[in-house]
């Protein structure tokens, strides 16, 4: 059983009305702009805080760090809230970066997405004679920027490591040119990156005989 009851946000006695700043009244969390500027110029909120982002420690930390550069060291580098890498450490663990596909259709239209998917083997489950069609994989594609991938998901043996490496990539613009042209190490399950062929929209079969 997985319980997810997230986080409160402990904002309404703090004296935020005082000075003018917004919150959500329904959770109370702290709208911001791409800066984490709240509505009032000089007060800025990051982390958990945060109406409408991410949950995590080290989202809380970069945003930090970035803020802090920015006011006082002359930087204009801003947080990057869409391609964070994160896990769930489920028994089978789920790892992901950038939009889910439900989010990317409403961003860019489904027209403008190409979603790539496969079903795969991990080769240590070969001798205990596991299920082979398991784990899941899949990269959602924007078809409007030579194909860049701008989502990635998979579900499988040691996901959160597997997610953390692409994360980099797509932070540096990976596309799905660039992953066909990676040569994968074989036999691991990260090397499904790199050997998709069947689009979702295809309606092909995707499920694995072997590893």
């Amino acid at each position: 059983v997985l319980i997810a009851i997230g986080r409160d946000a402990c904002t309404r006695n703090i004296g935020l009305q005082t000075i003018g700043v917004k919150i959500n009244e329904k959770n109370g969390k702290v709208p911001v702009n791409d800066e984490e500027q709240t509505n009032v110029p000089y007060v800025y909120a990051i982390g958990d805080i945060l109406d409408g982002k991410l949950e995590l420690t080290p989202v809380a930390i970069q945003a930090g760090r970035l803020l802090a550069q920015r006011l006082y060291g002359g930087s204009s580098r801003k947080c990057d809230y869409i391609n964070v890498p994160t896990t769930v450490f489920t028994p089978l663990e789920y790892g992901c970066c950038g939009y889910p596909e439900e989010k990317a259709i409403d961003e860019f239209g489904k027209q403008n997405l190409e979603v790539y998917h496969t079903l795969f083997w991990p080769l240590e489950w070969t001798v205990p004679g596991r299920d082979n069609n398991t784990c899941y994989a899949k990269i959602i594609c924007n078809k409007q920027d030579n194909n860049r991938v701008i989502g990635l998901h998979v579900l499988g043996p040691n996901a959160g490591e597997v997610t953390q490496g692409f994360a980099a990539a797509i932070k540096c613009g990976l596309t799905k040119e660039l992953l066909d042209e990676t040569i994968g190490i074989h036999p691991t399950c990260a090397e499904v990156f790199t050997t998709m062929d069947i689009t979702k929209s295809s309606g092909q079969d995707i499920t694995q005989k072997g590893c």
